[in-house]
């Protein structure tokens, strides 16, 4: 019996097929493509997945030792499949330039996603015209006259932190300084960019910074597993459960600031003016949360919502970041008794035998301290991979990369090059010395990324740092207890100890 089709139909049919074949020839493309690119072996379907590790700091240990591995043979180029996604992680001078210089494939790659139900669409995962309005609207906070004024705020909370260290040193057995730094930092961004003072620090514990460290957590783990990618799957899990009550934390945290500062009198009507005048004058310590509100009573379409999800960013890479930097500097000098004490006698000769605060010209004269930070950031980046999911195709290495490639650019192994970085494992801050820098690869060292979506607040960062570090060697010496195979760094959205512990003895200097 002879089946009739209609005109209809036969339009459906070759619609669909059609669709089926571009769909299987851009497949088939891109598998071409990548494949041109040196790689671990991979399997049918799941790719290499099936290498990945659950546990933070076996994870952390395989991949690194992959991208050791090849990094002579592929020219620091490796090529992953993640599932049927393919992945390239860059860890070339020459080839992170490349990406990180362009003004193209800016976009976040897919599993910062998974972080979306927290921070939303603010800075860190929006792209397109809406990132580069919501950049050119932030900059004018981080302008180096008003961080200058947020320079009182980095002394007073560490020197919070110091009377911490001072009641807790004498303690039975070492110092776990991670919460300790972690409180001080969730301090000085609520007080700086939130105006809002929380007390983290007197309070000794914080549950919205536990929230984020399980939200971090939860981000990666759903990465590694394919079958969690869909949130409709997702949140009928345990750990969807989880998420829930994560997320009920640090937005009620967040939204508890938004709304005290909304019933706050508008003081900041001329928070606009783009003259330097009145940036040295009249944004004194405007918060980036005002110029949010400010904007949001300017004009209705920029809500609520949209101040919420730059908020909620904000006070997680403002705080997580530095804490992980000060807490790893402190573990690094006191590993190297050293250059604690060279770093020691800087700061006596620029600060004095006083307890007055850390001016920003004092911070222009304490190069070591800036050599030692950097170094530290060479060594154990607060963010150790950056991942990017390309929008065009573009050549690296002299191959054609295909469009909709997650790009992962690896800090931590750029970091450790030994062509750029000469016994790249030892730490040695003279590295970071004027005279040792200019025959450096410009892209070698990104720990804030670099190029158009650079960390728009790098320089708070250092500021608050070197303040923090120079309040605590000006009256403690460090001794670190636990050697790198102890302390576990474990790359999960930030560098840190997979046991969240970095134990050392504390001691009151003369």
């Amino acid at each position: 019996m002879a089946i009739n089709f209609g005109l209809g139909t036969t339009a459906i049919i070759f619609a669909v097929t059609s669709i089926m074949m571009y769909y299987l020839a851009r497949c088939i493309r891109i598998f071409v493509l990548i494949s041109k690119f040196h790689g671990p072996p991979a399997l049918p379907i799941v790719g290499n997945l099936h290498k990945f590790r659950n546990d933070p700091r076996e994870h952390f240990l395989y991949i690194n030792g992959v991208l050791d591995e090849y990094r002579e043979r592929s020219g620091g180029i490796v090529r992953w499949w993640l599932g049927p996604r393919p992945s390239l992680t860059i860890y070339g001078a020459k080839h992170v330039e490349a990406l990180l210089n362009s003004s193209r494939n800016t976009k976040k790659s897919f599993a910062y996603f998974f972080t979306k139900p927290w921070l939303g669409l603010g800075l860190l995962l929006s792209y397109g015209k809406k990132w580069f309005q919501r950049r050119k609207m932030l900059t004018p906070t981080f302008h180096f006259s008003i961080l200058q004024n947020f320079v009182g705020v980095f002394n007073e909370q560490s020197n919070i932190l110091a009377e911490k260290l001072d009641a807790v040193k004498d303690q039975h057995g070492p110092v776990n300084i991670l919460p300790l730094v972690t409180h001080c930092t969730l301090d000085i961004i609520c007080d700086t960019a939130m105006g809002k003072h929380t007390n983290a620090q007197g309070e000794g514990d914080s549950e919205y910074v536990r929230a984020v460290k399980g939200m971090a957590a939860l981000a990666v783990f759903r990465g590694k597993h394919p079958h969690l990618w869909m949130d409709e799957i997702f949140s009928r899990t345990e750990a969807g459960s989880r998420q829930k009550k994560y997320l009920e934390v640090l937005h009620g945290f967040t939204k508890s600031m938004i709304q005290q500062r909304l019933r706050e009198p508008n003081k900041h009507a001329d928070i606009h003016s783009s003259d330097d005048g009145a940036i040295a004058g009249k944004r004194k310590r405007v918060a980036f949360l005002d110029l949010l509100i400010q904007m949001h009573r300017e004009d209705p379409s920029f809500t609520l919502a949209d101040i919420q999800e730059e908020v909620d960013t904000f006070m997680f890479e403002g705080h997580d970041t530095t804490a992980a930097a000060i807490s790893w500097s402190l573990y690094l000098l006191g590993l190297h008794p050293d250059v604690q004490e060279r770093l020691h006698e800087e700061v006596v000769s620029v600060l004095g035998d006083t307890d007055r605060h850390v001016t920003t010209d004092d911070l222009q004269k304490l190069t070591y301290l800036t050599c030692v930070v950097k170094e530290t950031l060479r060594v154990l980046p607060s963010v150790p991979v950056i991942g990017r999911t390309l929008d065009s195709d573009i050549i690296l290495d002299g191959k054609l990369v295909p469009k909709e490639t997650s790009i992962i650019l690896g800090i931590y192994a750029l970091h450790r090059d030994p062509g750029q970085f000469p016994d790249p494992d030892k730490f040695d801050p003279d590295r970071f010395l004027a005279d040792n820098t200019f025959k450096r690869h410009p892209f070698a060292y990104v720990p804030f990324s670099a190029g158009p979506r650079n960390c728009i607040g790098q320089k708070f960062a250092m500021m608050e740092i070197k303040v923090t570090l120079a309040n605590l060697l000006r009256r403690f010496s460090f001794r670190s207890m636990q050697t790198e195979e102890e302390v576990k760094p474990a790359g999960q959205l930030i560098l840190s100890p997979a046991e969240s512990q970095i134990l050392m003895k504390v001691s009151k200097r003369e």
